[in-house]
């Protein structure tokens, strides 16, 4: 797939906040009318926000692709996959992302709540943060019904019966400018077939009002996940384990934007983007109606080897994770791309084996076996238990025969393809060596082969490494290499980063640099 250059070209600029208003800005409907205020639905606030966000990072230089692949800065996936989210967002579309697990569907869904402009004017004390010309303006509040509520607190003497936009003087409905939140403008909920259509609605709290006696108190409304998502966006994880009757409740708000509480008789609004995610196996769990009612976008694992290292760089080099040589931190990478290749999508209970948090956690697992080794260094040694300790972790245990078999299956893998990765990762890290600073200069490179062999088996020597000088005047170079790109940090020292790559090399690389030794795409 096309892929743009490096994202950190263009920072994505900040949420714009209202022209005219901060946060904890108090005003009045009239007020708001006056300013010429537009109200917007959902779907039409974030895609708004989104061309906005393009254009000023089109403005800062970035390209098309530069500056929508910025948007999602915590994300690594191919191009195309964002391409097709913004254009989908743009058009006013819900989503349903599905594809295999741990590839990173919760986390592109996380990132579009961070891109949602949260400061928005509101009735103030409204439990469903109602828009306030939605009580004052018919057009407003034909678009954009008030909650029942509202239309109590403002009707004449309280009757909803006598409820008219045109009878409420602006003057009196009280606005604020506040920050959308969990539970104000945005809500979450996990699939599962104990979600009942009652935590969706929510309810009144009966002995509540019977405490309060006031029907009109925002206290007595207990709002389910769809009030609460009111006005911003519902994130639905694993829609399709959702029961049948739970999903026709979301499927009335995306067709009405309304729904009706557990226990009232009056509907409010629950009018939001949503964005759900799915596996491939509970794809059929959707009924048909509300898999209309969503754009369907597949998120896959990366095609391209330097996109899964970045997951890795983020996810444990980047958070401050013990050294790893870049060899065997490279070689893991490649070990779980290459079970994703052979591996079939028939067994789900292996299905999370090749997911992006197993690319993190193998990093994670090789540097605890080095720690309960007492290597500050890993090994290859490392590397194998830490894979087996990852993979292993990931296997969904159904039965303990069934958790042996896959076991089995994952160690048979790693003896048959373990060695080709490693000599993979060792082939292309020498290979930059080789051309970048060695510039392909054959006699430079049996120099410094030849100062590895001496270095390699001799501590004495390696440690006069340290003193500079004059001493092994390639391999130095060889050790600043590392350094610089690497990074090493205390307790482990630079040379003996460097005489751990070169012992890599040494066992894995035979020290060839073949043509077509790319790093790319995955094979």
């Amino acid at each position: 797939m096309a892929r743009p250059g490096r994202r950190a070209v263009a920072e994505r600029p900040p949420a714009a906040p209202p022209a005219f208003a901060s946060v904890g800005t108090r005003a009045t409907a009239a007020q708001l009318a006056e300013r010429g205020e537009v109200v917007e639905s959902p779907t039409e606030r974030f895609r708004n926000e989104l061309l906005r966000l393009l254009e000023a990072l089109r403005g800062k230089g970035a390209s098309r692709e530069g500056a929508i692949a910025a948007l999602f800065p915590s994300t690594i996936l191919p191009y195309d996959t964002y391409e097709d989210l913004v254009a989908a967002l743009v058009s006013g579309a819900h989503l349903l992302f599905f594809g295999p697990s741990g590839a990173g569907k919760t986390s592109l869904a996380k990132a579009l709540w961070d891109l949602y402009p949260k400061s928005t004017w509101v009735v103030a004390g409204c439990p469903v943060l109602d828009h306030p010309l939605s009580l004052t303006d018919a057009e407003v509040g034909r678009r954009f019904p008030p909650c029942p509520i509202c239309r109590r607190r403002f009707a004449p003497e309280g009757d909803i019966a006598r409820w008219d936009p045109g009878s409420i003087d602006p003057k009196a409905v009280p606005a604020e400018v506040v920050r959308l939140r969990e539970g104000f403008g945005f809500a979450r909920l996990q699939g599962s077939s104990e979600v009942f259509p009652d935590h969706l609605t929510g309810n009144l709290n009966l002995r509540r009002l019977e405490e309060i006696g006031d029907p009109m108190s925002p206290l007595v409304l207990e709002p389910g996940k769809l009030l609460q998502a009111n006005r911003g966006l519902l994130l639905v994880d694993e829609i399709g384990k959702l029961p049948l009757g739970t999903q026709n409740v979301l499927l009335q708000a995306l067709q009405e934007g309304t729904v009706t509480p557990s226990k009232s008789r009056e509907s409010f609004p629950a009018a939001f983007v949503a964005i759900c995610t799915s596996n491939l196996s509970d794809l059929d769990n959707i009924n048909d109606p509300l898999s209309d009612r969503l754009t369907s976008l597949h998120v896959g694992f990366n095609s391209r080897h330097a996109d899964n290292r970045r997951i890795v760089d983020i996810g444990y080099t980047e958070s401050g994770g013990s050294y790893l040589p870049e060899i065997l931190l490279d070689a893991g990478v490649r070990a779980i791309e290459l079970w994703r290749l052979r591996a079939t999508d028939d067994n789900p209970d292996t299905g999370e084996v090749g997911s992006n948090r197993t690319l993190i956690d193998v990093a994670h697992r090789t540097a605890a076996f080095a720690v309960l080794a007492g290597r500050q260094v890993p090994s290859a040694d490392d590397l194998k238990a830490g894979l087996l300790h990852a993979m292993r972790g990931r296997i969904r245990a159904r039965s303990g025969e069934s958790f042996v078999q896959n076991t089995r299956r994952v160690q048979e893998f790693l003896e048959g393809h373990l060695d080709e990765a490693l000599k993979r990762s060792a082939l292309v890290y020498w290979c930059r060596y080789f051309r970048t600073v060695l510039r392909e200069n054959a006699a430079e490179a049996e120099a410094l082969v030849g100062e590895g062999r001496r270095l390699l088996p001799d501590a004495s020597l390696q440690a006069q490494l340290s003193d500079g000088g004059g001493l092994f005047p390639r391999f130095q170079g060889f050790l600043a290499w590392v350094r610089d790109r690497e990074h090493p940090r205390e307790p482990v020292l630079p040379r003996e980063a460097a005489v751990a790559e070169f012992g890599l090399l040494e066992r894995h690389s035979l020290f060839r640099c073949e043509p077509g030794a790319e790093d790319d795409v995955v094979h």
